[in-house]
């Protein structure tokens, strides 16, 4: 009987003491729980996020691009992580870049700030050129910032028989400038406005449209293939500039490194002879003014122009005022540029094909530029017209050359006519319509102080 009753207690303390332990352990879970984070009583076992995670994402990219974001968002997605695996791994390129980006950044920074338009614009021009000012796309868009001619025309830049404007980094760096300004006025989103940089204004408001959004990322799919891709290349180019000694990349010395003097010149001087006086080598020069076509400076009285050469040490200050004050012997002739976009002079040999056609026999020495100078062409005309790849020609290769020589028409007298505004028109698409036309002078005539336009605005248009 002892033992039954000794076996019953034991067994009676067994259970006691083990229904009072997870008692403990409940209690001081839940105090755990409450200290950390107290937890709504309908939780799930699975956070629910808005986007899925992609396989590469590394967060770490999103700190650093926080970290530099300023004005423009710096999103990062996949599509920024592609073109940043892309760009980091292009050390020689961007090694090339850091080293340009000290001789350029101030000129691009100067232009942006002139318009109030973030500094971090001033990474465009490595993913439009690689910051090469001779930069020619495949359609025609010239110089660092790719301008179009028709656009560059609207934005006030000049092109003739001696200067493209395009190529002149002080000069285009403004045009850009102006262009964006206008550009967030019409849409109000700065990675809206990069991308009617790369497909025009018109295109990012069809796509808006659309969309029903003013978010890149949603209406980015009703773009051109190539803005889809733009907008995530420029974060990516920002990202890498900034974070280059992370990934290994290093700066490279610039062929330009060294301390410039400005000045303005009122006569016709050949870049050679400058060089010469300073002994510099022609294409140092050349490379500190490359919008001057035929290497000569085309300044007059009545209009000044500007030439940037390497500081002058005092012992060569005579024979450099000599060479800037005595004019050369060319010809003085300025001959409007048409226009050099080639989807435009496609259309001009289509639709002319009785046009008259000289052949030309190319001479030893000459290069595919002199040649349009000597017949009042572009470049870009003589390419497509002979369709060449590249601007290398050989002696005795026969070039079509299409239509008359243009002849030098006289002075008109300024007149305006009206425009009535219609619907979806912008400024810059107004003055590419009309020769002589800027977006500036519109606006200037008009007494207009934005570039927001009314269906049914009547415009005076100086023609």
């Amino acid at each position: 009987m002892k033992k039954v009753v000794l076996i019953v207690l034991s067994f009676l303390a067994f259970l006691s003491a083990t229904a009072q332990t997870p008692k403990r352990i409940i209690q001081s879970d839940t105090l755990l729980k409450n200290i950390i984070a107290p937890l709504p009583s309908d939780t799930i076992a699975v956070p629910v996020i808005d986007k899925p995670l992609f396989f590469n994402q590394n967060l770490i990219y999103k700190l650093r691009l926080d970290s530099i974001q300023k004005i423009v968002p710096l999103s990062y997605n996949e599509y920024v992580q592609n073109f940043i695996d892309i760009y980091s791994r292009r050390k020689d390129m961007m090694g090339k870049m850091l080293g340009l980006s000290t001789y350029y950044f101030p000129i691009f920074e100067r232009a942006l700030k002139a318009y109030n338009i973030p500094a971090e614009i001033k990474y465009l021009p490595i993913i439009e050129s690689s910051m090469n000012p001779h930069a020619i796309s495949r359609v025609g868009a010239t110089g660092m910032w790719q301008f179009m001619f028709s656009t560059a025309k609207a934005y006030g830049l000049n092109m003739d028989n001696f200067v493209d404007e395009r190529k002149d980094p002080i000069q285009a760096s403004y045009a850009a400038a102006a262009y964006f300004r206008d550009a967030y006025e019409e849409l109000g989103d700065w990675l809206l406005a990069i991308a009617a940089y790369n497909c025009g204004k018109g295109n990012v408001t069809r796509a808006i449209d659309k969309a029903g959004s003013r978010d890149f990322w949603v209406i980015r799919s009703y773009l051109p293939k190539e803005t889809r891709d733009y907008v995530p290349a420029f974060i990516a180019a920002v990202y890498v500039m900034n974070y280059a000694s992370t990934h290994d990349i290093a700066k490279q010395n610039p062929a330009i490194n060294f301390k410039t003097d400005t000045i303005q010149v009122n006569h016709f001087v050949a870049l050679a002879d400058v060089a010469k006086a300073i002994n510099y080598d022609e294409s140092t020069l050349f490379g500190l003014n490359p919008s001057y076509k035929k290497k000569i400076v085309n300044g007059t009285t009545g209009l000044p122009k500007r030439i940037i050469l390497p500081r002058v040490e005092h012992a060569d200050y005579a024979k450099v005022y000599d060479v800037l004050n005595a004019d050369i012997e060319t010809e003085r002739d300025v001959i409007l540029a048409s226009t050099d976009d080639v989807r435009d002079l496609r259309k001009k040999v289509i639709s002319k094909p009785t046009a008259q056609i000289t052949y030309y026999k190319v001479k030893p020495n000459q290069s595919l530029g002199s040649i349009a100078d000597l017949y009042n062409v572009e470049v870009q005309d003589l390419k497509v017209w002979n369709r060449l790849k590249s601007n290398t020609v050989i002696p005795g290769q026969k070039l079509k050359i299409y239509g008359a020589l243009p002849a030098l028409k006289p002075l008109k007298k300024s007149v305006y006519i009206t425009y009535k505004v219609k619907l979806g028109d912008t400024l810059s698409g107004i003055a590419e319509k009309f020769d002589g036309a800027t977006v500036a002078n519109i606006k200037k005539v008009n007494g207009l102080t934005k570039v927001t336009l009314q269906p049914g605005m009547l415009l005076k248009i100086k023609g």
